[in-house]
């Protein structure tokens, strides 16, 4: 589950499949219970021909395996979801959920193809369905490179009706992971793992970068808008007597740092300041590490894994 989202006035939760058998999960955050969501054996299609005409079509739902999700409150109990999409094709896939029934139902209606075939990471999504997504890695380049300190990903938008996405102009970060809009609409805010930073860019082609956070003292991955107007992060320690510090450098081995089971923490920085403060830690779990994010659903924190088989 590397991704949670909350459909918003319910007690529903969808999770993104990053592994296994099933794309999306849907859970039920009273009764802590998961169902099948996509494909749940008849997926529902239907195609919106006048944002996503330049679709090929509903996904392989055999192949399609979830990552990023960003969800939007619409009209008469519908919302926009948003999922970054790998396997078959690399696609921001869109889906109307319908939350007026005991059990929320959901539709595929569309896809923006992401430029070059190359793999985003996270979506967001403004009031008027404009998108933009944060691509990490840009093709022929390592991970290690991000953790080195080197640009190697960007920001890229879409505005509905566009055949695909462009890339924002001063943007170049060293692993652009999560991201997130603001209210107003007027600034862009992309979690660089490599700089272990939140950057706050302006929403404008070419950007400008107009804050920047002291570094966090984890590998920041999604980012979220949590309910008080702050951003929630939340990633692994980088300093851990178990696993060892992490060393930004071009050493960096992904599958080490991922087989150890480090301390983790969830932290909430202010927009405007860019100041980070912790909201909750926790020491290392055996059977759970490899810390994406936290949602908040009512008193609860709600963590997710891009490795691992629970929540």
């Amino acid at each position: 589950a590397e991704d949670l989202v909350l459909i918003p006035d319910t007690k529903w939760i969808i999770a993104s499949g990053f592994g296994g058998s099933e794309s999306l999960y849907l859970i039920d955050a009273k009764q802590k219970t998961w169902s099948n969501f996509y494909p749940a054996g008849e997926p529902r299609a239907r195609q919106d021909m006048l944002n996503f005409g330049a679709c090929p079509g509903s996904p392989n739902p055999n192949s399609f395996v979830a990552h990023g999700l960003n969800i939007r409150s619409g009209n008469d109990r519908h919302s926009m979801l948003y999922v970054v999409g790998h396997g078959e094709r690399e696609a921001i896939e869109v889906f109307d959920i319908d939350a007026n029934g005991d059990v929320p139902i959901l539709t595929w209606i569309g896809c923006i193809m992401t430029p070059d075939s190359m793999s985003a990471n996270s979506v967001a999504s403004f009031p008027d369905g404009s998108l933009v997504i944060t691509i990490p890695l840009h093709t022929g380049i390592l991970i290690n490179e991000a953790f080195a300190g080197k640009p190697t990903g960007a920001v890229y938008e879409w505005t509905p009706g566009e055949a695909g996405f462009s890339k924002i102009q001063g943007t170049d970060t060293p692993y652009g992971n999560g991201i997130e809009v603001s209210d107003d609409g007027k600034e862009i805010y992309v979690a660089s793992s490599g700089l272990r930073k939140v950057l706050a860019f302006s929403n404008s082609n070419p950007t400008l970068l107009l804050r920047s956070s002291k570094e966090l003292s984890i590998v920041p991955d999604n980012l979220h808008m949590g309910r008080d107007g702050k951003l929630l992060t939340a990633g692994l320690n980088v300093v851990s007597q178990e696993c060892g510090d992490l060393q930004m450098s071009l050493e960096f081995d992904l599958e080490k740092f991922a087989s150890c089971s480090r301390p983790f923490t969830v932290v909430a920085v202010d927009p405007q300041s860019l100041r980070d403060s912790v909201l909750a830690s926790s020491p290392a779990q055996k059977h759970f590490s490899n810390i994406t994010m936290a949602l908040e659903v009512g008193a609860e924190l709600w963590i997710g894994t891009f490795a691992g088989d629970r929540i």
